[in-house]
């Protein structure tokens, strides 16, 4: 018997091992195995128990794995430390409470054993990770499924999206515990179950839901890699745009779409490109690319969007299907939540332009080279079922952001590897034009194909293939997830059901 205080121990530093799993460092097995004793440790706890362990669980894994915050507030948002230090525990504490609930539930509602072990604690595990996907605009960073970026797991993506692969992670994880915990017909088993899903893992990437629908777009993804300190300084909207005009130049005669990142134009692009088509680069004979810029778009005298616009030699200025809005936004960095309440912090927090607006509606996919493209701003590449709207017709996805504010950390490799989900849901090209990086391309199978160093100013030239098609994902969004989640608890159910007639 392993005393509560070494649990303790080995669960917290389970929850920090966890982020081994994820990019950059890539070791996916041990998605399945540091989660797997937690849950060996939850399946004989009281409801209190494993509610303080997936807690300890949750403050191991988002105070390592989500330690970037800090860089965001306090050396780009000027942030006192001490208060920057504070505010992110206070955050990591907020997210580890997914955890301890899941933990809490599962203890709860179901008596130790093999039930509990093997279908409620993956279940709820899962559940978590879906309600913090969305509660309080959304944080869902590290969930189990994108570390599966590189295996056979990841054939699972255009079934039922990252959230369906967390769960086939976290009951490959509880198997594992219960192959350790018990002997037996159930060792037996759990055995072969865990066989069962990497072989059901490796017939998905059988199946084909989306293929080619035409020729390969040349594109040019720009990294200016300009300091924030710099981007926002008064008077250096000339200069930025002159450098991006120069980086387009150089592969100007080359490509049917150019793309900058997100902000590359900090101004309104009404003031700063008063005539957008004679501010860019044309080709030698006199043509103009397909651009897609980022930058701020002003309606009327209060609301600002965070945009991206399309300028081509068909439209002089870009009209309402050639403008992208963000919709889905930053709190605390592109808006401030609950003014009366966290109003204290905009003293602190100097982020330049963080009280945009959001785009409500939906909007029509932007036409570029001849295609239909949906484009995302910035984070919102992270909700894949806000996404599954506008993919379905789009021939290839286009992001762009200014990861510049998570500095040399963790963050641009996770979203790499988020990006690299969100192609796999959806059967698409998705490629990302990021400031200070990763720019870079990824094919429909996850792939990326090609990559910019970060940190350096530099184009990318690339082909993107169109393709057409739905995936499952793209059909039903979480539904199969869900669904999924009601199967695998219906041993739960049963046991419930039973005891409650007596059995």
């Amino acid at each position: 018997m392993i005393k509560s205080w070494w649990q303790n121990a080995i669960v917290f530093a389970s929850g920090v091992s966890l982020v081994l799993s994820f990019a950059p460092f890539g070791l996916f097995p041990l998605a399945i195995l540091f989660p797997a004793i937690l849950f060996y440790f939850w399946s004989t706890a009281t409801a209190l128990r494993a509610a303080w362990l997936g807690f300890l669980f949750g403050l191991g894994l988002f105070g390592t794995g989500a330690s970037w915050v800090y860089v965001s507030i306090h050396e780009f948002g000027f942030m006192p430390a001490p208060l920057a230090a504070v505010l992110v525990f206070l955050f990591v504490a907020y997210l580890a409470l997914f955890p301890a609930i899941a933990g809490w539930l599962q203890a709860r509602l179901i008596r130790p054993g093999y039930c509990r072990l093997l279908f409620a604690a993956p279940v709820f595990w899962a559940l978590a990770e879906w309600f913090r996907g969305w509660l309080m605009t959304g944080f869902p960073w590290l969930n189990l499924g994108y570390s599966q970026s590189n295996s056979v797991l990841m054939n699972f993506a255009p079934l039922a999206g990252v959230y369906g692969m967390s769960l086939v992670v976290a009951i490959l994880s509880a198997l594992l515990a219960a192959a350790i915990r018990y002997k037996g017909k159930y060792r037996i088993l759990a055995a072969t179950l865990f066989a069962a899903i990497f072989i059901g893992g490796w017939l998905s990437g059988k199946l084909e839901f989306v293929e080619p629908s035409g020729a390969e777009v040349d594109i040019a993804l720009l990294q200016g890699n300009v300091p924030l300190k710099e981007k926002w300084r008064a008077g250096a909207t000339k200069k930025i745009i002159a450098q991006y005009a120069d980086l387009s130049r150089s592969v100007v005669n080359e490509s049917m779409v150019i793309v900058w990142p997100e902000g590359a134009v900090p101004d309104s692009w009404q003031d700063a490109l008063p005539e957008p088509e004679r501010s860019l680069p044309r080709r030698r004979d006199g043509s103009l690319p397909d651009y897609l810029i980022g930058t701020i778009d002003t309606v009327g005298k209060d609301d600002y969007y965070n945009a991206a616009i399309a300028i081509s030699g068909q439209a002089s200025l870009p009209g309402p299907a050639g403008i992208y809005r963000k919709q889905h936004l930053v709190p605390f960095g592109e808006f401030l939540p609950l003014k009366p309440i966290f109003g204290w912090i905009v003293k602190y927090l100097k982020i330049p332009m963080s009280d945009f607006s959001s785009w409500q509606g939906v909007q029509p996919d932007i036409v570029l080279a001849g295609w239909p493209v949906a484009v995302s701003i910035c984070y919102e590449d992270a909700f894949g079922e806000e996404l599954t709207a506008t993919v379905g017709g789009a021939a290839f996805m286009i992001n762009i952001s200014e990861d510049a504010w998570f500095g040399d950390s963790l963050a641009p490799h996770q979203r790499l590897q988020m990006a690299q989900i969100r192609a796999k849901e959806f059967g698409r090209y998705f490629v990302r034009a990021a400031n200070t990086g990763f720019t870079a391309v990824i094919n429909e199978k996850g792939e990326i194909t090609s990559i910019l160093e970060q940190f350096v100013p530099a184009v990318l030239q690339a082909k993107v293939l169109p393709m057409t098609g739905l995936t499952p994902y793209v059909r039903y969004g979480n539904s199969l997830f869900l669904g999924l989640l009601l199967l695998w608890f219906l041993p739960v159910l049963f046991v419930w059901f039973r005891k409650k007639d007596g059995g």
